[in-house]
């Protein structure tokens, strides 16, 4: 779902990583020099921002930026259409254990998240670098990508594991919204809940959520060239 927002219409895209992601941005912009509109984005690895505004001085929303808003919609479904790998057994319900973090807040940030069945046999794991950003939005991206994921799993329950209490009570309702920053992916959010049958948040300590907080730190080591001890070559 779009956002209306002062910079124009808002919406937020996470694919797998960067190479689709730069296949999606090459097809927008042959769609966007066939409508004669242009958008502002921005790119972080496998992010996507995107805005659409018809007018430089005095910003507003005019039926073209929506008439491209929809065919950029379109070219998603080619990312977002449910996708069940063959090497994973469908799951009706699942567990799904989510974290971000910045190493500077803001800093170097990405987001991680592990799918298990409900035997706790771990069915995905991913960590994907986001780049500069706050520790909130990496938080926030963690679960939209992990719920992206279960979407295209084709999954019906899904039962959120985070140790941030604050998107947990967010997601919840129990806390407002104060920093706007986060109100575009918490909507897109609330959107992508909608696919499913049931989603349950779940609050946890940050000791039952390492799997995922593994997920994140290996994916910014990798990205900002970290190697540990434990993987270095030995010497020959």
């Amino acid at each position: 779902m779009w956002e209306e927002t002062k910079h124009g219409l808002y919406k937020q895209f996470n694919f797998k990583d960067f190479n689709e992601a730069f296949s999606f941005m090459t097809r927008v912009a042959e769609l966007a020099h066939k409508h004669h509109h242009y958008p502002r984005w921005e790119n972080e690895w496998s992010v996507v921002q995107i805005w659409l505004a018809t007018h430089k001085d005095d910003l507003s929303i005019s039926d073209r930026d929506r008439e491209l808003a929809i065919a950029i919609d379109g070219l998603v479904q080619q990312y977002d259409g449910p996708r069940l790998p063959e090497t994973i057994p469908h799951q009706d319900r699942v567990k799904v254990y989510a974290d971000g973090g910045s190493r500077g807040n803001p800093g170097p940030s990405a987001s991680g998240f592990i799918i298990l069945d409900m035997d706790d046999t771990v069915l995905v794991e991913q960590g994907v670098y986001l780049g500069i950003t706050t520790n909130n939005q990496a938080e926030y991206t963690a679960l939209k990508i992990a719920l992206e994921e279960c979407r295209r799993l084709c999954v019906k329950e899904v039962f959120v594991h985070m140790d941030s209490l604050l998107v947990v009570n967010q997601m919840k309702g129990i806390f407002k919204i104060r920093n706007r920053e986060l109100w575009p992916i918490h909507q897109s959010i609330k959107d992508l809940v909608k696919c499913f049958v049931h989603v349950d948040f779940v609050h946890v300590p940050r000791e039952l959520n390492k799997l995922a907080d593994a997920a994140v730190n290996r994916a910014m080591d990798k990205e900002l060239g970290i190697i540990h001890p434990k993987s270095r070559l030995p010497n020959l």
